[in-house]
């Protein structure tokens, strides 16, 4: 089924749990490298990232978006951690040690630190709409790390994941800037 037909089905689809699930399927057919690289660039242009010293961004799960392009950039990089149902800052180098948690992610083992130190937080998505609100994958982590805290933040997707409505709820947290390719 072509890309545009499935957009209209998942814009007809009402449940998270259902569009969750088709996202994650239409990803497995995109060609995500491609895509990724030119997400990173986009970004790299963009006046928020080009202006933060201190980027949280996420490690890449499988036909996941992989920005780890950026990390050669000149800023200090933070990866999450999950800590029960929070998600802590931790410091990241190329090349830094990552165990694998038991949502499958890799983290890093580095200290925590505080995450007022951050200027730009990159968030994952699987899908965007419109009014810059998310579907994740349902854990709510990064809504409650970003309630109350003012910090810009950016999602970079495939355009086929971006659509006009999403389904939220009132503590859901809309980002800041979206990339789309």
């Amino acid at each position: 089924m072509p890309f545009f037909y499935q957009l209209l089905y998942i814009k007809n689809m009402n449940s998270k749990t259902d569009l969750r699930r088709r996202a994650k399927e239409l990803r497995k057919n995109l060609p995500i490298s491609e895509i990724s690289d030119k997400l990173a660039d986009l970004i790299r242009r963009s006046t928020n990232y080009i202006s933060a010293k201190n980027v949280m961004l996420f490690y890449p799960t499988k036909y996941e978006i992989d920005l780890r392009k950026l990390l050669k950039d000149y800023k200090n990089f933070y990866l999450p951690r999950v800590n029960g149902k929070d998600l802590e800052v931790c410091p990241y180098k190329i090349g830094d040690k990552l165990e694998k948690s038991e949502f499958h992610i890799f983290e890093p083992i580095s200290k925590a630190v505080d995450k007022n130190i951050l200027d730009l937080v990159i968030v994952p998505a699987l899908m965007v709409d419109d009014k810059g609100y998310r579907l994740g994958y349902g854990g709510g982590f990064y809504d409650r790390f970003l309630k109350d805290f003012k910090v810009k933040t950016i999602s970079a997707l495939p355009i086929e994941l971006r659509t006009q409505n999403l389904p939220h709820e009132d503590f859901d947290i809309s980002i800041d800037e979206i990339f789309s390719v």
